[in-house]
């Protein structure tokens, strides 16, 4: 970040109940949630404006995979009433708008810190208490740390060789500059073909003077037929949106449309199982998720939707050679991130977008004027990365956060993740994680992710304080027994037979470990909820005078 662009101001020296690292989704509503239960609470973000994933992916055809009215807060009836959606599927413009909407409405921008950066976050034991230090020169006292930095928000290193000797320009999807970028008439080399590839594409070769899209791996993705929101859906919505809010909250990914089927793929017809696929495929977006309990565990179910999905790419794609290029075979559908998109596979059908697959022709070096790969040099003016995210981790590896004993987050990952619930860490106390690995957080509609775990904190301090107590830390069993249900909860499905963000795979050296918790929405919230009345079992409550 440009620290001389920052505004200035005076830095903080003082104490806090909680600090909240973060101005996304989840920082947000902490802060709103904390705030009116009586705590002071600051809230640091290295953006210049709230908004988290929302005000930095500003990359061309950015937009949520999740229909709107679903993926947005819950905790406000008013809020939901009074704030109106245009499209069926938001883009980045109008979340980011939601995120200033929320913040404004609720007067949160007076406790955020904005264009700061928290570089370390240490835990004294002698007075329970974490200081916090930022690149403007903070250093703050708080007894408890939110981490609500986000599983997908530190962008993973450039891994081409010979980047910096390209003389034309450079943009990243995960770093798009505000002001936009003007493609009109100009050679674009897109390398990455994930969710921010398959969105931006599009909308860039309908600029461009000619587009080059480099292909790492091919990715299922199916259609958002967005459109207009349906203003007959969004009043029933809102005339029934207690009876729906329930249902997202108890579905298997927090999300209605994705809400699976009890019936197996092998308990209908092949015509029936077709039909049923068409349906989703018409009606867009996730749907094709949920409409059998086993296309996650059994893999003669799974091809049957990923056989599918492949057979509509042919149909979409004119050219033979490039649809089959196109068609995702190392992996069953669902098992990497799957893409929601508009118009994706059709842009191949463009006369001026051509398709390299770097399987068959890999990338040697970037040159001066462009890429070589397979022996061949391509010239391009502009270099568009879509190259993904250290996902789940990487925020929180990035800052200096160090517990008990002066014991590093880093170093105690160095094999992979270990929480319990995704919300604590062993050897952190007070310390909380949003959507940590370890919980549902990007197998689910992260909103619904967010409000749970932003809830269940609150009413953790709420129990903390009615008793006295200093501190509140995960025991180092629990945590072991919650890593090794996390572990076989993915070995009972099909998540392990891709190579995937899911598991670090997209990272160079990151251990190979499933980091999200696939055993169901549902049973993780309800474990949570007994887990705090049983008296937050798993973890150790101490008082202040044992400090």
């Amino acid at each position: 970040m440009n620290v001389a662009g920052k505004t200035a101001r005076e830095a903080d020296k003082g104490e806090f109940d909680v600090v909240v690292v973060g101005a996304g989704f989840a920082g947000l509503y902490s802060l709103h949630k904390l705030r009116g239960l009586g705590y002071s609470v600051a809230v640091y973000e290295a953006g210049t404006g709230v908004g988290g994933t929302w005000y930095w992916n500003r990359y061309p055809g950015a937009r949520v995979d999740i229909e709107s009215r679903e993926y947005s807060y819950s905790f406000s009836a008013e809020l939901e009433h009074e704030w109106k959606w245009t499209e069926q599927y938001a883009s980045q413009p109008e979340l980011e708008a939601y995120a200033n909407h929320v913040a404004d409405r609720f007067d949160l921008k007076r406790d955020i810190r904005f264009e700061t950066r928290v570089t370390s976050a240490i835990f004294d034991e002698a007075s329970g208490r974490w200081t916090i230090k930022t690149d403007r020169g903070d250093e703050i006292r708080a007894r408890y740390c939110v981490m609500a930095t986000g599983c997908l928000s530190i962008p993973k290193d450039i891994d081409l060789p010979g980047i910096e000797a390209f003389k034309g320009e450079v943009y990243r999807t995960s770093l798009w500059p505000k002001e936009g970028v003007d493609f009109a008439g100009k050679r674009v080399a897109i390398v990455g073909t994930g969710s921010s590839g398959i969105q931006s594409i599009p909308v860039i070769a309908a600029q461009a003077g000619h587009v080059t899209v480099f292909q790492r791996t091919p990715n299922f993705s199916l259609p958002s037929n967005n459109g207009p929101i349906n203003k007959a859906l969004v009043e029933d919505w809102l005339a029934n949106r207690e009876k729906y809010r329930t249902q997202q909250r108890e579905s298997a990914f927090g999300a209605i449309v994705t809400d699976v089927n009890t019936r197996s793929a092998r308990d209908v017809s092949d015509e029936e199982r077709r039909a049923i696929y068409e349906k989703c495929w018409a009606d867009g977006g996730f749907g094709i998720i949920g409409t059998f309990n086993d296309l996650l565990t059994d893999k003669w179910a799974n091809d049957t939707a990923s056989d599918f999905v492949r057979e509509k790419i042919r149909g979409l794609v004119k050219d033979p050679q490039t649809a089959d290029k196109l068609l995702p075979r190392n992996h069953p559908i669902v098992t990497k991130r799957p893409c929601v998109d508009t118009g994706y596979f059709e842009t191949y059908n463009r006369d001026n977008v051509d398709l390299v697959d770097l399987k068959a022709t890999p990338i040697e070096t970037v040159t001066p004027t462009g890429i070589r790969a397979g022996g061949k040099d391509y010239e391009f003016d502009m270099l568009v990365l879509a190259i993904g995210f250290d996902a789940m981790t990487g925020a929180l590896t990035s800052i200096d956060i160090r517990g008990r004993d002066g014991a590093l987050l880093k170093d105690a990952w160095a094999n992979g993740p270990r929480t319990y619930l995704g919300l604590m860490v062993a050897g952190f106390p007070n310390m909380f994680i949003i959507t940590g690995p370890g919980s549902p957080s990007v197998l689910t509609n992260m909103i619904v992710s967010i409000e749970q775990h932003v809830e269940w904190i609150a009413d953790c301090l709420d129990y903390l304080g009615e008793r006295q107590l200093g501190a509140i830390e995960a025991r180092p069993d629990a945590q072991e027994k919650w890593v090794e249900e996390v572990n076989a909860a993915a070995e009972k499905t099909l998540y392990p037979l891709a190579n995937s963000w899911y598991l670090g795979d997209n990272v160079p050296g990151k251990p190979h470990v499933f980091m999200p918790y696939i055993g169901g929405w549902k049973t993780y919230r309800d474990r949570c909820n007994a887990i705090a009345s049983n008296d937050y079992e798993g973890f150790s409550l101490t008082a202040p005078a044992a400090r």
